[in-house]
């Protein structure tokens, strides 16, 4: 049986209806296709795979850059907001083994292994340990940070709301997996998941 993995990853769509403009068009765009699919009755599973490792660890989830920070880190809220990081590795192993598992037909494969759901202020003591460099936390208030969007370009107020919901609500985290959905690391335990301490020893 053919089956359609559509190319959306991140954020699980289907519980962004909340999502804050304009950076909620992208929530949109993908249920319009995901309706499209359901409608179709084609067979499908969609692979929500949270925050790729490449954009979010090794800046400490700067926004802006994509380095580690030298002498100072904003950190969002109290920084202790739970967050899923992924490996992009990780996540393509994952998806080429849901492809044709029946466990996975027609359903939302979550990954979330348990040892890369972390906090900001985790993310950033894992790199202090690794760097031997102590860190400014500078923390910033929620209303400070969506206040920041206003005046600027599209894209960056796109970012700013996508970078609230997933540290300040903890879009990936605040949810339990219902009937719809499966657990990727309980589905394939065989798969050893990259730790984002070992991530970082790339940036060292």
């Amino acid at each position: 049986m053919q089956r359609f993995l559509p190319s959306e990853f991140g954020i699980d769509p289907a519980r962004m209806g909340h999502a804050l403009e304009p950076g909620r068009i992208t929530f949109d765009e993908k249920m319009e296709i995901r309706r499209a699919i359901e409608e179709a009755s084609i067979p499908h599973t969609y692979v929500s795979a949270n925050c790729f490792a490449a954009f979010f660890v090794p800046n400490l989830s700067q926004m802006r850059t994509l380095l580690p920070p030298k002498e100072k880190v904003h950190v969002y809220g109290d920084g202790n907001v739970k967050v899923i990081f992924m490996d992009e590795d990780d996540v393509a192993t994952y998806t080429i083994k849901s492809i044709d598992d029946p466990r996975a037909l027609n359903k939302t494969i979550y990954l979330r292994p348990p040892e890369n759901i972390l906090s900001q202020n985790e993310l950033i003591a894992k790199w202090e340990k690794l760097s031997g460099e102590v860190l400014e936390r500078i923390p910033i208030p929620s209303d400070e940070f969506l206040a920041s969007m206003e005046g600027t370009d599209i894209t960056n107020q796109m970012a700013v709301g996508h970078f609230h919901h997933i540290f300040y609500e903890g879009c990936s985290t605040n949810f339990d997996i219902g009937e719809d959905g499966e657990e990727a690391s309980l589905l394939y335990p065989e798969v050893r998941c990259t730790r984002m301490e070992d991530y970082m020893k790339r940036y060292l």
